[in-house]
Order: structure tokens, then sequence, then C-alpha cells
């Protein structure tokens, strides 16, 4: 099972654009809001090695980055792999 986590704001192009995205590919996100709560935003930059633009994005704990690092990501198959089920 995919977990993909997802740092966001309420007015945001590319948090809407890395929604759809991931929802194209057929992945479920949990949506973490850090206009509306501090702590979040605190550990997104924890978390992100200090990144503080939106959205930061994590599968399965690693993080991938932004929306131009989830695309690269996905044009380069990187995405596929990261999300494969693990073989046997």
């Amino acid at each position: 099972m995919v977990s993909v986590e997802m740092y966001t704001t309420a007015v945001c192009p590319y948090c809407v654009a890395a929604k759809n995205l991931l929802k194209q590919k057929g992945f479920d996100y949990s949506e973490i809001r850090v206009d509306t709560d501090p702590q979040h935003r605190d550990e997104m930059l924890k978390r992100s090695g200090g990144r503080r633009s939106v959205p930061q994005i994590f599968i399965n704990g690693t993080h991938i980055g932004g929306f131009d690092d989830l695309v690269a990501a996905d044009r380069s198959g990187k995405l596929a792999e990261i999300t494969a089920p693990a073989s046997d």
C-alpha cells in the first residue's frame, strides 16, 4: 500500500496540480494544511530539510519534493519505481 502525504495551503495552484496528478495515477493522499496550523509548517520544514514552498510531497515516508519534482519523478519512471509493490 502506498502512503502519500502532501503539505499544502488553500490557495496554491501547484498543490492542486499535484493532487490532480496523484489522482490521475490512482493514488490516495493525506493532505496536511500548513496555512491553518503553524505546527504543521514546522513539521514540514523539519521533514523537508528546510523547504518552505508547497506542496511538499512524501511517498512512503520518502521526501519527493514539490510539484516539479513529482512531475520529474513521473516522467523518469522513478515514481512508478518507488510506488511499485514490494516483490518477495
